[in-house]
């Protein structure tokens, strides 16, 4: 288990806040913690402490007045580290190469790939064909539903038809190189983490997954490795001292 870091940026500054929270209306979401800090400030300790493989997330949409700035934020973190962060939030396969010249080691991406609540095996095959496979990563940010966890998309607000099982681990690995999962009903909450999809993606075996979503205590970065068999890399939000939370960030800065 590797600690992977993580820059998410919002109305142009680098936030945390509460997952299921997030809408297009206003730009609205409700905070756990606003830095003072700009992005390129994080990249920078993360390259110092030799972390590799965090991400960065652009949360505001296209059409957002606040878009812009937020974009200019992820670039400088970028460019700050480069070849030591991934990069996600409206990544498409007409833009990923903007995101890779900049210095994102992957692109990471979810809304362009899942579309009108399905998988579009034609966007998947432009998004391989722009970055190439080992540099894409896919985000099955995923709610719980009659029993199952579907993936969810448009800032988290639309489930899609496509349930996170092994057999779409699978298939979906033949498409990239690493896959990064928010539990997004305790995203942002450290509330304790997902304890059914932690085991069910700790069963799978194949590319490297990142779990996101609820961790609150280094207990609950023990069980997630303790439940994912040691095969998941966790990053850590809300949580975390460097965002107002209460994990100490060099406890984790070095964790195996």
């Amino acid at each position: 288990m590797r600690f992977r870091p993580c820059i998410d940026i919002h109305n142009g500054k680098v936030k945390q806040i509460v997952g299921g929270s997030l809408t297009d209306k206003e730009d609205f979401a409700r905070e756990n913690f606003v830095s003072e800090q700009d992005a390129a400030w994080y990249a920078g300790l993360y390259q110092r402490d030799g972390l590799k493989g965090g991400h960065i997330i652009q949360l505001n949409s296209k059409d957002s007045p606040y878009y812009e700035a937020t974009k200019a934020q992820a670039l400088a973190a970028l460019r700050a580290y480069p070849g030591g962060l991934q990069a996600g939030g409206g990544i498409t396969a007409e833009n990923g190469a903007e995101y890779l010249d900049a210095g994102a080691s992957h692109v990471i991406v979810t809304s362009y790939v899942f579309r009108d609540g399905r998988i579009s095996y034609e966007n998947l095959e432009r998004m391989k064909a722009a970055v190439g496979k080992e540099r894409l990563v896919l985000d099955l940010s995923c709610r719980k539903k009659d029993g199952l966890y579907y993936i969810v998309t448009d800032r988290w607000q639309r489930f899609t038809s496509v349930p996170v099982t092994k057999e779409t681990l699978t298939e979906l690995a033949a498409w990239c190189g690493e896959f990064l999962v928010h539990a997004v009903d305790v995203e942002g909450k450290a509330s304790g983490i997902e304890e059914e999809l932690a085991v069910l993606l700790g069963e799978w075996q194949g590319i490297p997954v990142t779990y996101a979503g609820g961790v609150g205590s280094m207990e609950d970065v023990l069980r997630l490795r303790e439940l994912g068999k040691g095969r998941l890399d966790v990053t850590i939000g809300s949580a975390l001292s460097l965002f107002g939370g209460c994990i100490p960030y060099r406890d984790v800065v070095y964790l195996e």
